[in-house]
């Protein structure tokens, strides 16, 4: 009796599987989604009478409000943001991201190489390019006067022996006051030597590092409408946890957007040539416009000539 009830409830469970695929045929023929119960193999489907072999081997389309609303019901479309799991970090793998601009208009995605946006964090090779930029930006046009260059007279101020004090032979020497500085300091260059390549690699992990904290934001352009600060103020306003904002554009500065931000000192422009990674370091939110990416990326795949 057990056995008869077994069969006849797993009969009954496959007419209901039979039925339910049956229905879902008709609907994507309706709509024209395009994906048909015969797209199984039915032999295997039937050899194993199995709901979760069947549901492995079955595809379906993602589809997106607006992306093709003649084929598909928009009210069943969901338009819930998509929560996508947390990555790892210096995996070099290539970084998918959203394109606007100042009116937070979509312009497409954009894919970031990997081997530039997504490179292991070292902060020793920050510390490294850092200290090598901050040395060769030093003037160094420190001087001082030796005792040939301070002016005074040359003849001895008293005579050798009588008269009890110390013997002195001039009164420009250091221990006097107006006299010259021993061993001080004299123009030259604070340079140090760093390897291009550590040069570079200090850049990517810059970049990288913005892209993962989610503050790399890629514009289709930077263009503006006028030379009016407002329109800088008013997109600066919408950022969220920004303090200072630098732009990157790939050509050189446009007139109105350089206008647009000379008297906010807490946005700056730079062309792509000028990026660096001190300056990256100093603004917390970095945009860069699609030429200037191709351009940087471009740069960093370029081979380095000895």
């Amino acid at each position: 009796m057990a056995l008869s009830v077994t069969r006849r409830a797993f009969r009954s469970l496959n007419n209901a599987i039979a039925s339910s695929f049956s229905s879902f045929n008709e609907l994507n023929g309706h709509y024209g989604v395009g994906h048909s119960y015969s797209s199984f193999e039915a032999s295997t489907f039937q050899k194993s009478q199995s709901l979760p072999l069947a549901s492995r081997r079955f595809s379906t389309s993602i589809l997106t409000p607006g992306s093709s609303d003649d084929d598909f019901p928009s009210n069943l479309l969901s338009r819930k943001a998509l929560l996508t799991p947390e990555r790892d970090i210096g995996l070099y793998q290539d970084l998918v991201i959203p394109v606007t601009n100042f009116h937070n208009e979509d312009k497409g995605f954009m894919v970031l190489a990997g081997d530039v946006f997504d490179v292991p964090i070292r902060k020793d090779i920050i510390h490294r390019v850092v200290r090598w930029q901050l040395a060769k930006r030093q003037q160094g046009t420190h001087s001082t006067k030796t005792i040939s260059e301070v002016s005074g007279t040359g003849r001895k101020p008293w005579k050798q022996k009588g008269t009890g004090r110390a013997r002195h032979g001039t009164l420009r020497g250091p221990q006097f006051r107006g006299g010259a500085t021993m061993h001080g300091p004299k123009p030259r260059s604070h340079a140090i030597k760093l390897n291009k390549k550590v040069r570079r690699l200090g850049l990517k992990i810059a970049l990288s590092a913005r892209a993962a904290e989610g503050k790399l934001t890629v514009f289709d352009d930077l263009d503006i409408p006028t030379h009016k600060t407002k329109n800088i103020v008013n997109y600066f306003k919408q950022l969220e946890n920004t303090k200072k904002l630098l732009m990157v554009d790939g050509s050189p500065i446009d007139e109105k957007l350089r206008l647009a931000t000379q008297n906010l000192h807490y946005v700056n422009v730079l062309p792509s040539i000028g990026l660096n990674v001190y300056s990256i370091l100093l603004h917390d939110t970095l945009v860069m416009s699609r030429s200037a990416i191709d351009k940087i990326v471009e740069r960093m795949h370029t081979p380095i000539n000895r």
